[in-house]
């Protein structure tokens, strides 16, 4: 039998260890944790590394303002090297661990693998990147995105190919991803739908360097413009191998050319070449002591990742609550959500409903600057 002293000395410990668990219990309580699902490895990694640091810095400018809710925003972040089966490890990883909100996944097929995932573990996610209208189309109600869906550039790209390449033998050609097949089979559409069918409808492997087979077929269908579904070295790969071989079709392509890999590989032959995109993304400021630079790939979808954040935000606070569900219904409601990319609202399915004063998809053209470089900015193209 314990003295006394002892027994007052346990009650004492007792009552300290009580206290304890409950302040480590609030403090678990009072933070809101997001997962980032992200290609921070593979062929998409600077793009992944633009994700991760606009959710970072979305995070910490919250947390500032006050966080949500009386809570912490807590960030927990995941290499899914843009492929659909460590995405979906992710999805797995992150019910798990209760993340109940996520940024991401960024790619088509990540995200095409894992909604699914999150969906069944009550999980909402904001993808800052997949274009693929099939996302939003499977009925899942967990999935919101901050970009337009491809239908919408392929629709656009497919009108301006019409309007300005009436009557002129338009070739295709696709990368194979969902990204690049989705925009192809748009524009295809389109094509025949005004009576302006595909001479040619083609495929590249992603990466691949010698096309010269492709453009030989190509060539022998006598394309005078080339509609390309895929992203910036690939394009630069395949216009190079068309000037060479005496094929001047100018190249038309979508925001998957928002690379300096573009001109970079094409040179010259980059001058022509039009682009479906959003309106010039927002640059974020450079955060202090930042060791280096963003890239220009993390520059064009940092923003993204940070409206992302900022959704999911506002989504808690409106919803009452950090549960997946509640947020969903929050933001399936329609009302503006203010973001550092303008005011954004969701209809039924988790897209972005169509803002009359602001334009989704522009078209730019790729030209020669006084100094010698090739560059998009300001060279808006009439639809």
């Amino acid at each position: 039998m314990l003295s006394p002293r002892a027994q007052v000395i346990s009650r004492a410990f007792a009552f300290g260890l009580a206290a304890w668990s409950v302040t480590m219990a609030g403090r678990a309580e009072a933070q809101v944790r997001i997962g980032v699902s992200a290609p921070l490895s593979g062929p998409d990694a600077a793009f992944g590394q633009g994700v991760r640091l606009g959710a970072e810095q979305a995070v910490a400018d919250l947390n500032k303002a006050g966080g949500v809710n009386g809570q912490r925003l807590v960030l927990v972040v995941a290499d899914d090297a843009g492929e659909g089966k460590q995405a979906l490890a992710v999805a797995r990883r992150f019910a798990t661990d209760r993340v109940g909100l996520v940024v991401g996944p960024f790619g088509a097929g990540a995200a095409g693998l894992a909604m699914p995932a999150y969906a069944e573990a009550g999980i909402v996610a904001v993808t800052p990147g997949t274009t693929d209208p099939g996302l939003t189309g499977k009925g899942l109600w967990n999935v919101f995105r901050t970009v337009p869906n491809e239908s919408e550039q392929g629709t656009v790209a497919g009108a301006y190919l019409v309007g300005h390449h009436s009557g002129q033998r338009i070739g295709i050609v696709h990368d194979k991803s969902l990204f690049g097949r989705g925009l192809a089979e748009i524009v295809s559409r389109a094509l025949k739908a005004a009576g302006q069918p595909e001479v040619a409808f083609e495929t590249l492997n992603r990466g691949e360097r010698d096309v010269s087979t492709l453009v030989a077929r190509l060539k022998r269908a006598r394309v005078e413009v080339v509609y390309f579904g895929g992203l910036a070295p690939d394009a630069a790969v395949l216009l190079r191998a068309l000037r060479d071989a005496g094929v001047s079709a100018p190249l038309v392509g979508s925001d998957g050319l928002l690379d300096p890999a573009f001109p970079q590989g094409a040179g010259l032959a980059a001058e022509g070449t039009v682009m479906t995109l959003a309106p010039e993304p927002r640059r974020l400021p450079e955060p202090k002591g930042a060791k280096a630079p963003r890239t220009a790939e993390a520059n064009a979808v940092a923003a993204q990742a940070y409206a992302a954040v900022e959704v999911l935000r506002q989504g808690v606070e409106g919803a009452g609550s950090a549960d997946g569900q509640a947020v969903a219904a929050f933001l399936h409601q329609g009302r503006p959500i203010r973001t550092i990319l303008g005011d954004l609202a969701y209809d039924a399915k988790g897209d972005l409903k169509a803002d009359p004063r602001r334009p989704t998809t522009l078209l730019q053209v790729w030209k020669r600057t006084p100094d010698g470089r090739i560059d998009y900015a300001g060279n808006t193209v009439t639809p």
